[in-house]
């Protein structure tokens, strides 16, 4: 059979005997391992089709993987479409548009609009997949002065369940635009997006580290001040737990800090005093703030780029106030016992609260703040973890909203739990959308 498939594509296809196969299998999390019948190493949109119509034709599972952030169940039948190759990217400076391959990353995106002063509204990672993020919608370093990531798509190249390919857009099947920017999964095999960018030739960003000891003044100061923000302002905080290991800089090796992240896409001086009330909060370990090319935006959180074991989960809140600073400390403050290597606080508003002209998918658009717990260390990711998770949600219900982002929702425990990331309205549209292009349910929603 691999044989039959191999002559209807340009890619490689690989079984679990060849040297091909567990590399196009790998993804970002290291303990989430694949095992699929097939891998095809799609070279091409075509190829997408071809494996699709054969896979079709041979009841066959299709799952795909580009850089495996979002993956977290296993893999274990059927064909896996590897998009890793189809990362091509273009700029096209007329239009301040990019042309991007569903294998792309956002760091060569950002690499190359910064030669023409442009910027992507990218995540905090420029090591993600930029498909994936941005099919969930995406909460950038930018998104009180920007938005949402997906609010700048301006097109889609899909395969559908029947193995065409079409062209997404406002003006050619709008309802399928509408869907994909925020619905996550269940309509086709996405191979190429075109984004819009912006002019960001540099910003004043970047991170203040405060010792264990200020954390609490820290985010109790990061508190209050968010209520009265400028808009233009993108912040977050994150209580950071660091192991003792050779590979953390020395500055934070062993220590616990609070990372107040910020960005200001303006000049340096407005930016300093936007920051200054910040600086103020506490005894600062280390400052990291300053003027910053947009090529290197992703040093404003410092994600780490290497593939690692890794939970996550999150939620989404109305608003913050000292309770709920209080409520926090008590999981993630100074001496505190936790399994949570970090608790990071974004502050939402502005243009990500407003839905694009014709309308999108993307949920949590009301919510004013999302919270995200990572963990590191996997003999806590079964039960440690959740069951912690579960603790802070209880105690956090006053300040809970009740809507959420898929991407921020880390391994949903049900389908009513991965439905939650939408309003009742919205996951009904999506449904009908699913049903139009994928009668048949042959792409699955993720659950």
């Amino acid at each position: 059979m691999s044989q039959s498939l191999a002559g209807r594509v340009s890619g490689p296809v690989y079984t679990p005997s060849d040297a091909g196969y567990a590399p196009e299998c790998a993804g970002f999390n290291v303990l989430i391992t694949h095992s699929p019948q097939f891998v095809v190493a799609a070279q091409s949109t075509q190829d997408v089709a071809e494996t699709v119509r054969f896979a079709r034709e041979n009841q066959l599972a299709v799952s795909v993987l580009a850089t495996g952030h979002g993956t977290y169940a296993s893999i274990t039948s059927g064909i896996l479409i590897s998009t890793k190759a189809l990362n091509q990217v273009s700029i096209d400076v007329a239009s301040r548009t990019a042309t991007i391959g569903a294998g792309a990353r956002w760091e060569p995106v950002v690499a190359e609009a910064a030669k023409h002063g442009l910027a992507p509204v990218a995540g905090s990672s420029t090591n993600v997949g930029v498909v994936g993020y941005l099919l969930g919608g995406g909460l950038g370093p930018l998104v009180r002065s920007h938005g949402i990531s997906s609010d700048y798509v301006t097109g889609f190249t899909v395969v559908t369940s029947d193995g065409e390919t079409l062209e997404a857009s406002a003006e050619h099947h709008p309802d399928l635009f509408w869907g994909l920017r925020g619905g996550k999964s269940g309509f086709g095999i996405v191979t190429q997006v075109k984004v819009r960018l912006v002019e960001l030739p540099s910003l004043y960003a970047g991170g203040l580290f405060f010792a264990e000891e200020h954390i609490e003044a820290a985010l109790r100061g990061w508190v209050k001040w968010t209520a009265e923000a400028d808009a233009r302002v993108s912040t977050s905080v994150a209580v950071m737990r660091f192991p003792p290991f050779d590979f953390i800089p020395p500055p934070l090796r062993g220590r616990t800090v609070l990372n107040l992240r910020f960005a200001f896409p303006g000049s340096t001086e407005e930016g300093a005093k936007h920051a200054a009330p910040l600086r103020a909060l506490a005894p600062i370990y280390l400052d990291m703030l300053g003027e910053l090319p947009a090529s290197q935006i992703a040093r404003i959180h410092n994600d780490p780029d290497k593939p690692s074991p890794v939970w996550t989960s999150g939620m989404m809140l109305t608003h913050v106030d000292q309770d709920f600073a209080s409520t926090v400390l008590r999981h993630v403050g100074a001496g505190v016992q936790t399994p949570f290597f970090m608790l990071e606080l974004r502050h939402l508003g502005g243009p990500s609260q407003r839905d694009v002209e014709g309308g999108s998918a993307v949920g949590g658009r009301g919510a004013n703040f999302v919270a995200g717990l990572v963990g590191m260390h996997p003999p806590l990711f079964e039960t440690v973890l959740p069951g912690a998770e579960q603790g802070l949600r209880a105690e956090l219900k006053p300040w809970l909203s009740p809507e959420m982002t898929i991407n921020f929702m880390g391994r949903p425990r049900s389908a009513e739990q991965y439905d939650s990331a939408w309003p009742e309205a919205t996951r009904t549209k999506l449904k009908e959308i699913r049903q139009k292009y994928d009668p048949q349910h042959f792409f699955a929603s993720a659950k």
